[in-house]
């Protein structure tokens, strides 16, 4: 009886979890570029009682045998890169990926983060920078007299100036993974390689598996309010389940003292 209070212990865990899981997929219902989380789960070991084909006769095998689950513990919380709705802003600089890939950026630090949120500045020298003033890399310069500005769907930023003169002043590459669930987050909608996503492959847009860019465009949040709502209930239900197991055996364990107490 008592393995049962253990094993809808870590159910109760577990929902717990897929609760904090979908609390956070909601809040950045609004993140622009964020990639959902989807929590994964795996049974634990089983206390086995009789073997399958154990011989319960001369010459008679069992069938099947006899076993009982632990519980059940989460496994990973896997992002889900799907690709979410795009937005019209009708900004020059605001761009999303239609497709695979993340944008490159330079930390300080030099280390290189990655991202899908492509709603770009300029800083004070004409560099193109993240919202949080982190440079895109490769640099891209600006020039003060651009009087409109032009990407194309492979990258390539168009200036022209109050003269009328049309110039490439550089252009987006994107970069992809071979597995990007395996990517690290790190906030500020920024990610890391990890060894489980493997180095970051760089290219054009539109060529070589990688997506277009659209600009004027910003890719939104892939986050379902209603698929994340029916979830939560399941979660909610599903703990109380749980509990009810809990007090179940606790029931029975208090008839149990009273036949003999």
């Amino acid at each position: 009886m008592l393995r049962a209070f253990s094993t809808s212990a870590t159910g109760m865990v577990a929902q717990e979890m897929l609760v904090d899981t979908i609390a956070n997929n909601l809040a950045n219902v609004n993140t622009t570029g964020f990639k959902r989380h989807q929590i994964e789960f795996q049974d634990l070991m089983y206390a086995k009682m009789k073997e399958p084909g154990t011989e319960i006769a001369p010459g008679v095998n069992a069938p099947t045998g006899m076993e009982v689950g632990t519980g059940v513990r989460v496994a990973s919380t896997l992002r889900v890169f799907s690709v979410g709705e795009f937005t019209n802003t009708q900004r020059s600089l605001d761009i999303g990926i239609r497709g695979n890939g993340f944008f490159q950026v330079l930390m300080p630090n030099g280390t290189m983060r990655y991202t899908r949120d492509g709603s770009l500045q300029t800083n004070a020298n004409g560099l193109l920078v993240t919202q949080a003033g982190y440079q895109v890399e490769p640099a891209i310069t600006i020039p003060p007299d651009a009087a409109t500005i032009d990407i194309a769907t492979d990258g390539a930023i168009n200036v022209t100036d109050s003269l009328g003169v049309r110039t490439v002043v550089g252009t987006i590459q994107l970069a992809r993974f071979a597995n990007s669930g395996g990517l690290v987050s790190q906030g500020d909608n920024l990610y890391s390689p990890s060894d489980a996503s493997g180095p970051a492959v760089v290219g054009t847009a539109g060529q070589e598996g990688f997506g277009d860019i659209q600009a004027g465009f910003l890719e939104k949040s892939n986050v379902n309010m209603v698929n994340e709502l029916v979830n939560l209930i399941t979660a909610q239900r599903a703990y109380e389940i749980n509990s009810r197991a809990i007090r179940a055996g606790d029931e029975m364990l208090q008839n149990t003292n009273n036949l003999f107490g």
